[in-house]
């Protein structure tokens, strides 16, 4: 069918509102806005729905909640048991993120599946806990992450807490595409709250999944004693992440806590900030005023559904500076290693997971305190697999697992990136550290002074729309067609490319990647250091990861720099 033909399809439904009508029918005189809109469906993968609020089905609107919602509900119909173990559903402060999960409660219910709906906002880490907590089959969260505000999207877990599988995922997209728009069960949503068939959940799990939370520190003693000798800022940036980090704070004995005011409460237009990132500097502005007034060293800053955790330092010269993803998770896991040897707590078979574009660092400091590492796929699901892995074989203990895009996660009783935990944690590591008179900016010195100093640097491309992906898809195929040999003047040693789950050595003989299919390539050079290019998952947008060590730090700049300059002119010319 036509996209106009789509198009008059929606602005006729008797299922849109007279507001939703409005809305298209402001769009007649547009056909490049029509096309943008009605193109395509937004497909349903293993982060789930993505996409821009708006009316259409290349958007997260209503509609297309119910749809999805519907094709899940039938996919879980077809499990014996599903239903009656059921659904949990959280939310997070995105505009329309209460209305869509309200949305997915109405459908689920009336096609018979239990519902658990949070009662009010929560963090994706919540939920992802409350999945194996509450017993249920699924779970689902309405959020779009860090981006910005005109996003929004829908999120499903499975049964072991963490996000579907590849192969669950096309099931489930396999049953939404057979629900013609608009045919969606619903009930009355105060009707189903009323007879139980939706049931609202708050307090009770939040205790449960903070006492749990509070098993992976390593100092206890210590934070009841001095918690509070130490001011910290904190920023929830308009998002989930208020509540629960305040209130584990102050559980554990950190007292000296400083919430940004202008941020502190819920808004899905993040009016103070360009985008909602814990990852971008300029997120920090207000903290770093407000730390500035109150003598903090430390600002933690979580992103609207809190599974990102930033994180901003003091040095000494008095500079302000923001940690990359990959510092801050290679500070928690070694202050964790650290903490757990000193106390005879590490287990001889420890084990630490990353994703295969996070810091070599990482190895670097299993490797000297013998404990093992494994590397994933990007997407903290393929983490989370390891978890349920180590937990069903008991072959090896998860300590710790992170992304270097500011996803951490300890203990795994979240089978999710969970800032909540994280920020829990680099305020223990602040307190440890002050002990001994360093600061986090001086614990990432001595890291690096007793492993070596590593860098990286990662830059994405944004390039939106149905032109935008097919300039990604032009681009992997080019790089495809004629990979790297060299970049700047260092020989690469090994080729893969993880969609023909292949790599090519500087010899010529190749071998096939245990690691699942996946549209990335990555090289490593002769020297170590290495390079990944890959189209998101979740945004419009092709990204480049570099990574290198050296000796010194002007060293390794320079070859990082020669490193991203040669392959960012590559990509640039093949995206233009």
């Amino acid at each position: 069918m036509e996209t106009t033909e789509i198009y008059r399809e929606w602005l006729t439904a008797g299922a849109l509102s007279e507001e939703e009508k409005a809305e298209l029918a402001a769009i007649a005189s547009d056909p490049a806005e029509i096309e943008e809109r009605f193109y395509r469906e937004l497909e349903f993968g293993t982060a789930g729905l993505r996409g821009v609020i708006r009316q259409g089905t290349n958007g997260m609107n209503r509609h297309v909640v119910r749809r999805a919602t519907q094709g899940l509900a039938d996919y879980m119909n077809g499990i014996p048991g599903a239903a009656a173990k059921g659904v949990v559903i959280a939310y997070d402060s995105r505009r329309f993120s209460d209305v869509f999960a309200k949305e997915a409660a109405c459908v689920l219910a009336a096609n018979g599946i239990r519902v658990r709906l949070f009662s009010t906002l929560h963090s994706v880490p919540q939920l992802s806990y409350a999945v194996r907590h509450q017993g249920c089959e699924a779970g689902i969260v309405i959020t779009a992450s860090h981006n910005p505000a005109k996003y929004n999207g829908y999120k499903v877990y499975w049964a072991y807490g963490g996000q579907c599988t590849p192969a669950q995922a096309d099931e489930i997209y396999k049953e939404i595409q057979k629900v013609p728009f608009f045919t969606a069960k619903s009930v009355c949503y105060d009707a189903a709250v009323a007879d139980g068939s939706i049931g609202l959940i708050g307090a009770e799990e939040d205790a449960a999944y903070y006492e749990v939370t509070k098993s992976v520190l390593n100092r206890p003693e210590l934070l009841k004693e001095k918690g509070g000798s130490l001011p910290i800022v904190y920023t929830p940036l308009h998002g989930a992440g208020n509540v629960p980090v305040n209130a584990i704070l102050k559980e554990i004995g950190i007292t000296n806590v400083y919430t940004v005011p202008e941020q502190q409460l819920p808004d899905g237009n993040f009016p103070t900030v360009k985008a909602p990132n814990p990852e971008d500097p300029d997120a920090f502005t207000l903290a770093t005023k407000l730390a500035e007034e109150k003598g903090a060293t430390v600002i933690l800053a979580t992103d609207p559904d809190s599974d990102r955790l930033g994180i901003s330092v003091k040095t000494h010269a008095g500079d302000w500076v923001v940690l990359t993803g990959n510092q801050i998770g290679c500070i928690l896991l070694n202050h964790i290693i650290t903490e757990r040897k000193a106390a005879g707590t590490l287990p001889e078979n420890a084990l630490v997971v990353k994703s295969i574009v996070s810091t070599t660092l990482a190895d670097a400091i299993c490797e000297k305190n013998g404990v093992k590492l494994e590397n994933v796929l990007t997407g903290f699901r393929f983490i989370s697999e390891k978890i349920d892995e180590c937990e069903r074989t008991k072959e090896s203990s998860y300590l710790f697992g992170f992304e270097e895009s500011f996803g951490f996660l300890a203990g795994g009783f979240s089978r999710d990136k969970d800032a909540v935990c994280s920020a829990m944690l680099a305020a223990e590591a602040c307190i440890v550290y002050a002990e001994r008179g360093m600061t986090l900016y001086d614990a990432l010195q001595e890291i690096y002074a007793t492993y070596g100093i590593y860098k990286e640097k990662v830059s994405s491309y944004t390039l939106e729309g149905k032109a935008g992906m097919e300039k990604i898809k032009g681009c992997m195929q080019a790089l495809r067609d004629k990979p790297f040999t060299e970049l700047g003047g260092v020989a690469v040693a090994v080729s893969e490319d993880y969609a023909a789950r292949l790599r090519k050595r500087a010899c010529g003989c190749t071998e096939e990647i245990s690691l699942p299919k996946s549209d990335m390539l990555r090289y490593v050079l002769e020297d170590g250091s290495w390079l990944v290019v890959r189209p998101s998952g979740t945004e419009p947008k092709l990204k480049l990861y570099t990574g290198a060590n050296a000796p010194d730090e002007a060293t390794l700049d320079a070859l990082l720099a020669r490193l991203f300059n040669a392959a960012e002119t590559r990509i640039k010319a093949e995206l233009a």
